[in-house]
């Protein structure tokens, strides 16, 4: 058996301290310019939609995600951190962007303190423990700043990558620290508790038992064995954090349709394509251009079409293996990398993202590692001025790489340029270019979109969004009408056909599709607002009433909604009740001039032609021009005069 490392000779603690410090203060720097980037792409269903995130207790609700809360469903620990953010600040990005910024920098932190303690152990100490401060401060910087991270750190969402890597990293550094001469008892009991947590994390946590157990034959206890005898009952508890994700799994288990087989893309042609997305991870490894946020669902299809990839990544995979056995260390940091990409790529299919750069957050530290310590080697003089140097311009990169991420026009109009036959792209550039009221060129990017994918349900809804926009109902009708044909149970494409139809005259078609968005969605107040109105315009008050009352049980505090109501239970005669829902909607919006008016037509209708006038005057004294208003309050008062004599 190999002996403990003995306590760190080398490095003063002002010293480390002093390393840390500057680690935290490039990170801020690189990306202290995303603090105001808006919520983009996954962001807006895993954070922006998610109701559960709204309230932090009872826990268990926190705990437990929505499936179609994208990045957050079944990683409870990233959806309580977002309910964290919730609660210190609501929706306001800020908060969500500087603990992702701070998460970052604590795993920088990490991972600087379990590369220098791993290069002063005796395995290691030979050939690094001269420079194992200076070569793990290079390399955790490095990494800390390299562009090919900037989607993990900028989409605020893709925290589950950084909470994953930050706790499979405290695993690593709490095991290193356990078997220091002297060390703390409760090392270990951190390294299996980060273990569990890191799981409620992110599934590429499943593998830390095993690199724990391989970093332990390779450098600490010599063999397999050794390593098992010695420590048989710590790897049963770390094994037994497999459980919680078994059950995260049983519960969350295809993400809401986004992993796994029945979904369009067969495990080899997932294989295919994750050759194809091995390689140009490396390449980007080495030299991060161009980065591109989403490169959509392709998949390839061929293998001739990435037979020279699939010749590369076996190559790799034979020297790793190879390495295991003849250079245990190097083999060491090269199956980890493998061994924490295996779950997104290999075969099981993720079908929402064929290819990531949010994947290499954890393994880039493996290719950073294995080539600074051959530079270290190689040109020992050399290679810590080139590391400190290359991770100084990957700031640079970095810092500039987050100006895309500034506003949704800039990123996803970034993304067409370099990925320009992505549909999804053209939708949310589309879609952004829409909200800057750039209808024209939005509308341009949603066809562009169905050009591309011509069953693509949420172009078309778009495009006749944009169309609204325009005013040309009928034309926005026709595609809504093409979303609802691709998808029967879009329930927003039904509401937006059913608004559509209403203003062409078509009121049957409006109802009907109107009617069957509410019973997609039956607890929509948006639906059901719109549907009652719809009834009403049509002359079906007592089936427009139903839904109002359903909408005060649901908006009880929406003024407008109780105004509505009460118009309509004065048509319907019912004056008392009608006095009573306007007179409420005053008190939550003393300010509405309309909601007085129809109050003090009210009173009229009721021949308290006083109160009414009181009312109305209110309305002329704050809206002088209106002429209805002050023919009413003219009639109240004349009748209220004509009663006194």
């Amino acid at each position: 058996m190999k002996a403990k490392a003995e306590p760190n000779p080398q490095a003063a603690s002002g010293t480390v301290w002093f390393v840390a410090l500057g680690l935290i203060t490039a990170v801020v720097l690189a990306y202290a310019n995303t603090l105001s980037a808006p919520f983009v792409f996954d962001d807006q269903r895993g954070i922006v939609e998610n109701e559960s995130i709204r309230q932090l207790w009872p826990l268990h609700e926190v705990l437990i995600a929505p499936p179609q809360a994208t990045g957050a469903a079944g990683r409870p620990v990233v959806n309580l951190s977002l309910a964290l953010n919730y609660a210190l600040g609501g929706l306001d990005v800020r908060g969500y962007h500087a603990l992702n910024i701070a998460l970052h920098a604590c795993a920088a932190l990490v991972l600087f303190g379990l590369l220098r303690r791993s290069f002063l152990l005796p395995a290691l100490k030979d050939k690094f423990g001269a420079m194992a401060l200076p070569l793990s401060a290079g390399i955790a910087a490095l990494w800390a700043l390299h562009p090919l991270l900037t989607e993990s750190v900028s989409c605020v969402i893709q925290r589950t990558e950084i909470l994953g890597g930050l706790f499979y990293l405290l695993v690593l550094y709490a095991f290193v620290r356990s078997m220091e001469a002297q060390a703390w008892g409760g090392w270990r009991w951190v390294t299996v508790a980060a273990c569990f947590v890191g799981m409620a994390a992110k599934e590429i946590v499943a593998t830390a038992p095993v690199i724990v157990l391989l970093f332990d034959r390779t450098l600490v206890a010599g063999t397999f064995a050794a390593a098992w005898r010695l420590r048989r009952r710590f790897y049963l508890m770390l094994a037994a954090s497999w459980l919680v994700l078994v059950g995260l799994m049983l519960t969350h288990g295809n993400r809401g349709g986004s992993v796994g087989f029945g979904y369009g893309v067969s495990a080899w042609e997932y294989a295919l394509t994750q050759c194809k997305a091995l390689v140009l991870y490396l390449k980007l490894s080495l030299w991060p251009h161009p980065l591109v946020m989403d490169y959509g669902t392709a998949v390839v299809t061929d293998w001739r079409e990435v037979w020279w990839q699939g010749v590369v990544v076996l190559a790799l995979v034979g020297a790793t293996f190879w390495a295991l056995v003849k250079r245990p260390a190097a083999g060491l940091v090269a199956f980890t990398a493998f061994a924490i990409l295996a779950p997104s790529s290999s075969f099981l299919p993720l079908v929402t993202q064929t290819i990531a750069e949010h994947r290499m957050y954890l393994p880039l530290a493996g290719v950073l590692i294995l080539l600074s310590c051959w530079l270290g080697q190689r040109w020992p003089r050399w290679a810590i001025p080139v590391i400190l140097g290359s991770a100084l311009i990957a700031g640079g990169a970095t810092h500039a790489r987050n100006q895309d991420y500034r506003s949704g026009l800039t990123i996803w109009g970034d993304t067409v340029e370099k990925q320009p036959d992505n549909p999804r792209a053209r939708l949310n550039y589309g879609t952004a270019l829409s909200e800057a009221k750039r209808v024209d060129e939005a509308m341009a990017q949603f066809k562009a979109a169905l050009r591309l994918k011509p069953d693509y349900v949420e172009a078309e809804y778009n495009l006749g969004n944009a169309l609204v926009k325009q005013g040309d109902f009928s034309a926005a009708a026709e595609h809504y009408a093409r979303a609802v044909e691709l998808s029967p149970e879009h329930a927003q494409a039904h509401y937006a056909l059913g608004y559509c139809l209403l203003r062409t005259g078509d009121n049957a078609g409006a109802l009907r599709h109107y009617a069957r968005a509410e019973a997609l969605r039956p607890d929509d107040a948006v639906i059901l607002r719109s549907h009652a109105s719809a009834l009403t315009f049509t002359g079906q008050l007592s089936e427009a009433e139903s839904r109002y009352r359903r909408l005060i049980e649901l908006t009880p505090t929406d003024g407008g909604v109780r105004a509505e109501y009460g118009v309509l239970l004065a048509r319907l005669g019912r004056g008392d009740a009608a006095q009573t829902q306007l007179t409420e909607a005053l008190r939550l919006e003393p300010g509405n001039s309309s909601t007085r008016y129809a109050l003090g037509r009210v009173l009229m209708d009721q021949g308290r032609w006083a109160e009414a006038a009181e009312q109305l005057r209110v309305v002329v004294r704050a809206r002088p021009g209106w002429a209805e208003a002050r023919e009413a309050l003219a009639e109240a008062e004349l009748r209220r005069d004509l009663r006194g004599r």
